[in-house]
């Protein structure tokens, strides 16, 4: 049985990685559900701190990966209205486009945003919009690294009681 957790504990590690990367697939939680199954296996000590402060951490990177597109915006010069804009295009990204809508969403909808605010300014319009593209860069970015890191943890708790798998 402890194999069997074990394969899927690495299932899950690869689908964080790829969820950090892909929308819609909620990688750091992926990575963790990952880490999780493998300390319920006989083989790896469950640690019950490691596993609530790697369980925040993912928690928090994951709501992170929605706002960071918003502060992105507002960090390139865009107003409320293209903060806004930022998080209505997200909300409408994700329900009708899935996977292309978490990108494009907060780029048009921080654009329009700042259009609605002041429709001649199309280069500021551009920038606020380009803020929340730079603003989803960084959250994949930050996703993957901590997707990343949870690798590292599973590689290293294999190997640390691999006497024990592999008897």
């Amino acid at each position: 049985m402890d194999i069997v957790l074990i394969i899927l504990s690495s299932i899950f590690i690869l689908l964080g990685i790829i969820g950090a990367i892909a929308p819609g697939i909620p990688g750091p939680i992926m990575s963790w559900l990952g880490l999780l199954i493998l300390h319920v296996t006989d083989f790896i000590p469950f640690q019950t701190k490691f596993i609530i402060i790697t369980l925040i951490i993912a928690i928090i990177v994951t709501v992170l990966d929605y706002v960071i597109p918003a502060l992105g915006t507002k960090k390139y010069g865009g107003t409320k209205y293209g903060v806004w804009g930022s998080i209505i295009g997200l909300i409408v990204g994700i329900i009708f486009f899935n996977f292309i809508g978490v990108i494009i969403g907060p780029f048009v909808g921080a654009f329009v945003g700042e259009l609605i605010k002041n429709s001649q300014d199309h280069k500021k319009a551009l920038k606020a919009a380009w803020g929340s593209f730079v603003g989803f860069l960084f959250s994949t970015l930050l996703k993957l690294i901590l997707s990343f890191v949870y690798l590292y943890y599973f590689i290293k708790d294999i190997y640390n009681h691999s006497e024990f798998l592999f008897n």
